[in-house]
């Protein structure tokens, strides 16, 4: 395992942490149930096998995965590993906020946690409401206590406001998005290594689209790495403004190969580098030919949404990844996170067409969307 220095912190993590938000369950008259003794095992693997950054939230895994990370935890785990977990943004006030960090405290049965983030934070609600403020004071009094030992923040917001939070000095670190289909971070990145905040990386594989065979993705590289989801971690270690990349794994197989990927010196050469840059280059503007997602289409009468629709399509036509997209048409509507109707709800209106910057045979594609896809 290779290990890489926290910002300023002076801490060394493993290259590859553990994000413990897909452990091991199984379906029971329809609902998921964890598997807290082969959760707890498979943590403990884990470390094992080097990996020293684990990372939970109150919510993950039907809120039981903070207990069953304190289950791996015992028997002298805890002192092998740096542990990070989430205050959630709907915790009001200090008083609330403090109420969420002991409860995780006792879930996960520790007296301190490493690295504690405030979860999916945007600058415009850390900007403009109170709520951010005493979530703030709160931790920075724990922080004094020695309940937790750095200030963190996870991120899903533009950019440029990235820059922004790093800029306040309040954090040590933070956690965000980046991978080999979304490399919109890259910069913002670059700039908290440079100011001495430790990066982590969620979804290196895409969230799981990079983690299905892909003959696109394996071409980036020839001969040289067998899975595109080897392909994609060594891409994002490959990155010098990256301190972890962190996994949801499941299973053995999947730390075991996480492991050997993040346990090799060798990052991909700058030819490499050019090349899959280069490649992906391609396939975006190949994706754009479909839609650029510009949503001029929308709303649609039938409630499709069509952006959503076209961009599941893609990973299909462009980047070969058809198991995950047959799965994410399958949840269109059936979540928050994925709101209105699949292509096949089109009712061949025609509106969409009007409205659309590249004249795009809408109702086409949808057509064939729905055909590839069903």
């Amino acid at each position: 395992m290779q290990y890489r220095t926290m910002g300023n912190t002076g801490i060394q993590i493993s290259a590859l942490g553990f994000g413990a938000m897909r452990l091991p369950s199984r379906r029971v008259d329809g609902k998921e149930v964890f598997d807290h003794e082969a959760g707890a095992r498979l943590l403990r693997q884990g470390i094992d096998a080097g990996i020293n950054y684990v990372d939970t939230a109150p919510y993950y895994c039907e809120a039981e995965s903070e207990l069953i990370v304190g289950e791996a935890l015992r028997d002298g785990y805890r002192d092998r590993v740096y542990l990070s977990t989430k205050l959630p943004g709907e915790d009001r006030g200090y008083d609330a906020s403090r109420k969420r960090l002991e409860a995780s405290l006792a879930r996960l049965g520790t007296d301190h946690i490493d690295f504690y983030h405030l979860w999916g934070i945007s600058w415009d609600r850390f900007e403009t409401q109170a709520q951010p403020e005493g979530q703030v004071r709160m931790a920075l009094q724990a922080k004094e206590e020695g309940l937790i030992r750095h200030l963190s923040f996870s991120f899903h917001d533009a950019p440029e406001n990235l820059i922004k939070f790093v800029d306040t000095g309040l954090f040590a670190s933070v956690l965000c998005q980046y991978n080999l289909l979304d490399r919109t971070n890259e910069e913002a990145i670059a700039y908290a290594h440079q100011k001495g905040l430790g990066v982590v990386i969620m979804g290196p594989v895409g969230g799981g689209r990079l983690g299905v065979p892909s003959q696109v993705v394996q071409s980036l590289l020839p001969g040289k790495l067998q899975s595109s989801p080897q392909i994609a971690l060594r891409f994002v270690l490959t990155n010098p403004h990256v301190t972890c990349a962190l996994s949801g794994m499941g299973n053995l197989a999947m730390v075991q190969e996480n492991a050997r990927v993040a346990g090799s010196a060798e990052p991909l050469t700058p030819d490499e580098q050019q090349r899959i840059a280069q490649s992906m280059q391609e396939n975006k503007k190949r994706a754009q030919l479909y839609c650029t997602g510009c949503n001029y289409c929308m709303p649609c009468p039938a409630e499709v949404n069509i952006p959503l629709n076209f961009e599941i399509m893609n990973y299909h036509q462009v980047y070969d990844l058809t198991p995950y997209a047959k799965e994410q048409y399958a949840a269109i509507g059936r979540y928050p996170w994925m709101p209105g109707k699949p292509a096949s709800a089109c009712v061949g209106c025609g509106q969409c067409e009007k409205k659309c910057p590249q004249h795009l045979k809408i109702r086409e594609q949808l057509a064939q969307t729905d055909q590839a896809l069903a």
